[in-house]
């Protein structure tokens, strides 16, 4: 089992940026797939970026591309959601997620997929 925390979340205005951190608890962290969502008031939780095991294989919603950036750090078993030019429709609480994969370095872009997940922390971007 893996235990999530995120942090580094807070109010912030428009253009600003906030780096998201995920501290994973366990000894096979590098055995896992790690995401980031985000749920907004009203909506349902959405994918914003995904990270393969190694860290070699990253992927970002396409409304996030060139502003959000995903990265892990396995000797400290944290996952980041590196967050620029933020927008206020980036508003929303953001979920870290772990995964754990067997075999080929792969990522995953699927809520389902994902059996572990944090409380979440709050971003909220004013205009």
């Amino acid at each position: 089992q893996v235990q999530l925390l995120e942090s580094g979340g807070g109010l912030v205005q428009a253009g600003a940026s906030l780096r998201l951190s995920c501290a994973a608890s366990g000894r096979t962290f590098s055995s896992y797939a790690m995401g980031w969502f985000r749920q907004a008031p009203g909506k349902e939780r959405e994918f914003v970026a995904a990270v393969s095991k190694s860290g070699g294989i990253t992927r970002e919603l396409d409304s996030v591309k060139g502003r959000f950036t995903i990265s892990r750090d396995n000797a400290k078993t944290t996952v980041y959601l590196q967050m620029n030019s933020l927008k206020p429709e980036d508003t929303a609480v953001y979920y870290c997620a772990a995964v754990a994969v067997l075999g080929s370095d792969t990522i995953i872009t699927g809520l389902k997929a994902y059996n572990y997940w944090g409380q979440g922390t709050q971003v909220t971007v004013s205009s």
